[in-house]
């Protein structure tokens, strides 16, 4: 019997993901790789993220968004798991945004980290 937990997510973009992970300071690797959980156990996932302990955080393609895998008695992290995936979702809300904008022929103005842990940004494009 497995112990992995599937958490869903509403992260679409794989490289938004990745970008936001990065953003975050944390290491992963790019899959398909394995990703750690009880008594040997594996998953294969598209995103995995190493902890100390042996056991791993990954983010597995399910047909409809990237969720988040992991044996969640192992999990070792500073944070739980919801303000994990909140942080997460966070900067990847970010980077779709950055990403969007951009096609559209804006740029970033200003940016800012409000008190509450809110992003404000204002995007600008000139016509000439």
């Amino acid at each position: 019997m497995s112990h992995f937990s599937q958490i869903k997510t509403q992260l679409r973009n794989l490289v938004s993901l990745q970008t936001a992970l990065t953003d975050l300071g944390i290491d992963w690797k790019s899959g398909p790789c394995p990703v750690r959980g009880y008594r040997g156990q594996t998953i294969n996932a598209e995103i995995a993220i190493e902890q100390e302990n042996g056991y791993d955080i990954g983010f597995r393609w399910n047909g409809n968004e990237y969720e988040l895998v992991a044996d969640l008695q192992y999990w070792q992290q500073p944070i739980s798991v919801d303000r994990f995936l909140n942080k997460v979702t966070q900067r990847y809300a970010f980077q779709t945004v950055l990403n969007e904008t951009a096609k559209q022929g804006f740029q970033v103005a200003e940016q800012q980290k409000n008190d509450d842990g809110s992003i404000r940004l204002v995007v600008q494009r000139w016509r000439g």
